[in-house]
């Protein structure tokens, strides 16, 4: 069988694919990554099959756009990036489609594979990474620290459901209805609500643990686990950080993303707060401008490294939400504080603080002395290392791949 996956996204969305790619690989599958060019050499190395879209100086030049995480302008910017290539994508699905025998698993918002799936008729999984992706009048999805909640009637919800439906139609509407015009298909609504759910299959690679399943999500939801990609497999702990964290305590670990450039402030405080507790430190981000240049001792910047390899020797996690570090800390057994901007963070960092394994605290707060007050509570709590412990025995790991794997070969 040939499957063709589709991310769209940052690395925190990539990277669940590669794990998924390399699955389908060894099932025996020839595999093709549909991705933006920037992630392309990643693809390589891997060793998968890559087809990109797009420039890598794009993609960059889209990083330092401070809308991105902005909470409603960022939405305009997600909505620019992830339509600047739809018919792009839907041709390369349509080239490569083999009658039969391929099957599209692709991400949220790639778009142009749900208008293949209704124009050529090819097997398409929907896969949501969060739990932000289904919205419920039941137990809703937090939405930018502005929950819906349980007590509030769904008559009220519903109203709040169809006013988010008009707004994102405003963004994501124009510009994938044209399109789907000029193929002879008619307008869509609720696109991102409804209509980009696949009707054959919608996969959460997220636990039921972490998001029951609602009464009101789509019937063909199935839920995994957690992928836990990290890179582990093409790049290596440098024997630098390996010495560091061997050469004392367990050291905080500091990320505000990967797609976040504008984190200066945040590696600024987060020194701060290892000076405070009397801690060590780990700064991580590729984009080294960020970082300050004249770090104590105790506190080291590296570009990347694999969290899977070093969660498990460190202290506790700050980081901005994204759901694949969420995963990587739940997994390590690792405290987490949250410092979420926008889009599915802000919702993580909620489940977290109810699985009792963390925090959160909004951006604008994030100080040095606030950070570390609440880091104190989460390394000294006996209760949150034993919430920790518990919750890192329910993810499944390897099975749950596999079982994502099965859930795309039955659509061929």
């Amino acid at each position: 069988m040939h499957i063709l996956l589709i991310p769209v996204g940052s690395h925190g969305d990539v990277h669940p694919f590669l794990a998924l790619g390399r699955a389908l690989r060894r099932r025996g599958h020839e595999v093709t990554l549909i991705v933006h060019a920037y992630f392309e050499p990643l693809v390589r190395r891997v060793g998968l099959d890559a087809v990109s879209v797009g420039a890598g100086a794009d993609f960059e030049r889209a990083l330092t756009n401070r809308d991105l995480w902005h909470p409603r302008k960022g939405l305009q910017v997600i909505a620019r990036l992830s339509l600047q290539h739809l018919e792009t994508v839907y041709r390369a699905i349509e080239q490569r489609i083999v009658t039969r025998h391929t099957v599209v698993a692709a991400g949220s918002l790639a778009l142009a594979a749900r208008i293949a799936q209704e124009r050529l008729g090819v097997p398409l999984a929907t896969v949501h990474l969060q739990p932000t992706c289904f919205w419920s009048v039941y137990q809703s999805p937090m939405f930018a620290m502005m929950g819906l909640p349980v007590w509030l009637p769904r008559p009220f919800k519903h109203l709040f459901y169809r006013a988010a439906d008009r707004e994102l139609d405003r963004h994501f509407g124009p510009t994938t209805n044209a399109f789907r015009r000029s193929l002879g298909l008619a307008p869509a609504r609720r696109l991102l609500h409804h209509w980009w759910n696949s009707p054959q299959r919608v996969i959460g690679l997220f636990p039921p643990w972490y998001a029951p399943p609602q009464p009101d999500w789509p019937a063909q939801v199935v839920l995994t686990d957690f992928p836990l990609y990290d890179e582990r497999d093409v790049t290596d702990m440098p024997d630098k950080a390996r010495h560091f964290l061997d050469d004392g305590d367990p050291p905080i670990v500091f990320t505000p993303g990967s797609a976040n450039v504008h984190g200066r402030s945040f590696f600024e405080a987060s020194v701060e707060a290892c000076g405070l507790l009397g801690r060590r430190g780990i700064l991580l981000t590729r984009h080294r401008e960020q970082v300050p240049g004249d770090l104590p001792p105790c506190v080291r910047h590296y570009d990347f490294l694999p969290l899977g390899e070093l969660l498990p020797r460190a202290a506790a996690l700050v980081h901005h939400g994204g759901i694949g570090t969420v995963a990587q800390g739940l997994a390590a057994a690792t405290p987490q504080l949250v410092m979420p901007y926008g889009f599915d963070q802000p919702d993580n960092a909620c489940r977290l603080k109810r699985l009792g394994v963390g925090d959160w605290i909004r951006p604008r707060s994030y100080r040095g002395p606030g950070a570390a007050r609440v880091l104190d509570r989460l390394l000294r709590e006996p209760q949150i290392a034993s919430d920790c412990r518990r919750v890192a025995a329910r993810i499944t790991r390897d099975e749950s791949l596999e079982q994502t794997c099965r859930l795309i070969e039955e659509l061929g």
